[in-house]
């Protein structure tokens, strides 16, 4: 599973002044950095120098999105997102905002921006540090401040915001169960619907400036030169589909299991949070040791410490949770715009203009809105639409609150912690060394007393968040007797939870990964099965059996081959001895998963929604409710509902085999689901045309899809899994040097490094390296170290 043989090391010496005391970055063969200093304060200085060593473009990028000065290095055309991102940068209390965190976080968000600096001025006294897409891009990286960190809302998860909007549009023109072929509502619930708003009236086009706040930055030739007069052109970067197929795909497994069920009678914790692929990846590994404090794992490069790892006592890891944290508002305005109905009268938006540096051209003042509720993101004659999110809080952040998190030592101790989790939300997995392992939600989940956040709602006042659900009334689950706990983003409240009176959320992701997850850790030491060790997690996050597979075989099987065509017979028989593993190698799965995503979902649409223009809509398309329609078909598919549907799996079937035997060969014995799924991690600069070489990583041939534990969401025009595994790790709780990790692609983020994406084949085998906490086992493995000297 993995590979140690000693590296040869190199060493450097490099003086930074900010630095109070000598200290030390020592990199793996593996790319993995541990930092050792001799006080907190220096450590996370040294961590801010170190992402900055291995990720500045990104994390110099990640600072101009979030806070709206992509214009001043790329033009024109960043002016429409600098705008969006600005609308929901935090602009409240900033000592309330730190005290949300941990009570020194300023001071660590302070060092963290110093480090950065420290290597911003390293760059510019030596350029050849420098990571080659600022020379391509003409710019440079800019230095940072401790409200850097914090102040931006728009790199978290969104929520049901444009889901929302879709539901609106869909309900007025169609009905809830042509919505629910979108998206399934969970536990299942007629929407509550909106007084005095008609439905009808709302435009996709509303949440334009929401989406363009959140999404990713592009570059293309024609936004890179547009002039300024095309600004507001740039509004809409992402298509709806995509958009939806985003928020679908993004979430993560986690599960600890009991040292009764393992065969060392330790704790095993696993984590794998499902991203979008990119390079470089969203997830950076490091080890961060100063006196008192020795933590390792994952978080994002441009966050100070680890929100997924362990600190030598705990360990710890989160997937998304299904609470809704966000609202569509809407507005009956007068006069010019700048008033809103509230109550009984008119209440006047609060206007700020902003001023934007622009590449080329004067300094441009654009107006930025907002009401009581949030900022204004469109707006027409009559009417504005606002969007009202739990970002506007202190301690929104995303992951920030990790800072107190992965200090806790007992449950109790980070229960407290996760009782202060702003966003986004997650599932909450634990275990130590005194052998506790837990689950817990955490975030905060606004309280709606009259409506269910399924909908957009009118903003005077009718509807009001009641404030948020008290965390110390959130469920929890410690040391069940079934031996382990899990979640991977499905609905996983209680049974019995009363969910009209503390509301989570009604959209959830569909519940394959986790019922696959259950299946195999429920039967660990159970009729003889054996107990579990850190292989069996490991397999387990790269487990690709498919549960939607299995169901739909299962119909599939029952067709009449009677006068079947040559075609459907060859189909049903490479089905009827499959597994429904999705292997990398196996011919059916690339049957199965052509089937699926060329032939059944768009036929399904076809066939129930008769409206052509809403089915764009209704993309991706819920795989548990397209599973339930087929399992039992009603008058959608005509008088013999049964019959119908069958002759719908039919032709889909026939017309797979003959899609597969038209990509890859007449004999299905050459057909490999890897073949057409592949692995794919694009630099945002790739595209242009004087890009540097080896920028993108892969193609790499992968099996699974969104609906397997090794989750690969792909995009069905090409089945590039454009989704999954940002980082993998399975602890062995206290034999911590037993513990194992791969990022993806790589850990560094220039494209020169050796460690750019040297473990992106390991992660498309679905294998492992070492993650050493040790000082003996990490120094044996040490391949570069540097020193760092007080300045």
């Amino acid at each position: 599973m993995t590979e140690a043989t000693p590296p040869t090391a190199t060493r450097e010496t490099i003086t930074l002044e900010g630095l109070k005391a000598p200290a030390s970055i020592v990199v793996d063969r593996w790319g993995v950095p541990h930092l050792r200093a001799e006080s907190e304060a220096d450590l996370w200085f040294i961590q801010g120098f170190n992402a900055a060593r291995d990720r500045l473009w990104q994390i110099d990028l990640w600072r101009k999105r979030g806070l709206g000065l992509l214009a001043a290095d790329f033009g024109p055309g960043y002016l429409a997102q600098d705008r969006a991102a600005r609308l929901f940068l935090y602009r409240g209390d900033m000592d309330a905002e730190f005290a949300a965190y941990a009570p020194d976080a300023r001071a660590i968000c302070g060092a963290f921006a110093a480090g950065i600096n420290a290597y911003v001025d390293l760059c510019a006294r030596e350029p050849e540090r420098l990571p080659p897409e600022f020379a391509q891009m003409g710019t440079r990286p800019a230095h940072w401040a401790a409200d850097d960190v914090v102040r931006i809302r728009t790199h978290t998860l969104t929520r049901n915001a444009l889901s929302e909007v879709i539901r609106a549009i869909v309900l007025a023109r169609a009905d809830l169960a042509t919505d629910l072929l979108r998206k399934d509502i969970e536990p299942m619930r007629e929407p509550i619907r909106p007084e005095g708003l008609d439905l009808g009236s709302l435009e996709i086009t509303c949440l334009d400036t929401f989406k363009l706040a959140t999404a990713a930055v592009t570059f293309s030739p024609e936004r890179l030169a547009a002039p300024l007069e095309d600004w507001r052109r740039w509004t809409q970067v992402a298509d709806n589909g995509e958009v939806m197929r985003k928020a679908e795909m993004e979430g993560s497994n986690n599960w600890a299991v009991h040292g009764s069920r393992t065969e060392s009678g330790r704790p095993i914790l696993a984590s794998d949070p499902h991203r979008a692929h990119a390079a470089p990846g969203l997830r950076y590994i490091v080890h961060l040791e100063a006196p008192g404090f020795n933590a390792i794992g994952a978080g994002e490069p441009a966050v100070p410490g680890i929100s997924i790892g362990h600190n030598g006592t705990a360990a710890f890891a989160l997937t998304i949770h299904g609470a809704d944290q966000e609202d569509v508002m809407v507005y009956e305005t007068i006069g010019d715009g700048s008033s809103y109905r509230y109550g009984d009268g008119y209440e006047p938006m609060i206007e700020e203009m902003a001023e934007f540096t622009v590449m080329g051209q004067e300094t441009q003042s654009l107006p930025l809105r907002f009401t009581r509720h949030g900022p204004i993101i469109a707006e027409a004659p009559g009417r504005a639409v606002a969007v009202r999110t739990v970002w506007s809080l202190p301690g929104s952040a995303p992951y920030l609150r990790s800072l107190t998190g992965m200090r806790a030592t007992t449950l109790e101790d980070y229960a407290a912690a996760m009782r202060g989790w702003g966003t986004p939300s997650v599932n909450q997995i634990y275990a130590d060394t005194s052998g506790t392992i837990a689950w817990m939600p955490a975030g905060y989940a606004p309280q709606r007393p009259n409506w269910d956040g399924l909908l957009p709602m009118p903003g005077d006042g009718r509807y009001e968040w009641s404030g948020l659900l008290d965390p110390a009334e959130y469920p929890t689950i410690v040391n069940p007797p079934e031996g382990f706990v899990a979640s991977a983003n499905e609905l996983n409240l209680p049974a019995d939870w009363p969910h009209e009176q503390k509301m989570f959320g009604f959209e959830w992701t569909e519940a394959s990964r986790a019922r696959r997850i259950r299946e195999v850790l429920g039967r660990i030491g159970i009729n003889e099965q054996p107990l579990h060790r850190v292989e069996d997690s490991a397999a387990l996050q790269t487990d690709v059996l498919s549960i939607p597979a299995r169901r739909l075989c299962a119909l599939l099987l029952r067709l009449p081959r009677s006068g079947a065509a040559p075609e459907l017979w060859a189909a049903l028989t490479l089905l009827e001895e499959w597994d429904h593993q999705l292997r990398a190698n196996s011919a059916a799965a690339a049957l199965f998963e052509v089937f699926l995503a060329k032939f059944l979902k768009p036929r399904m649409l076809e066939a129930l929604v008769p409206d052509a223009s809403l089915r764009p809509l209704l993309l991706p398309q819920d795989n548990e409710a397209l599973l339930r329609a087929l399992e039992q078909p009603d008058s959608r598919f005509g008088t013999d509902p049964a019959a119908g549907r069958d002759a719908l799996l039919a032709s889909c079937l026939t017309d797979a085999f003959r899609d597969c035997e038209k990509r890859m060969g007449s004999s299905p014995s050459g057909w490999e689901w890897g073949k057409l799924h592949h692995g794919y991690f694009q630099h945002a600069l790739s595209g242009l045309p004087d890009a540097p070489a080896h920028l993108d990583v892969g193609p790499l041939p992968v099996g699974g899809s969104a609906s397997t534990p090794m989750h690969t969401g792909y995009r069905p025009s090409d089945f590039r899994a454009m989704y999954g595994a940002s980082v993998r790790l399975v602890m062995d709780v206290g034999e911590w040097d037993k513990s194992i990790a791969i990022n993806a692609p790589g850990q560094s983020g220039d494209p020169r490094s050796p460690h750019y994406a040297d473990l992106a084949p390991s992660w498309s085998r679905g294998a492992y390296v070492p993650l050493l906490y040790s000082r003996e086992a990490v120094d044996a493995m040490e391949m570069q170290r540097i020193e760092l000297i007080p300045g």
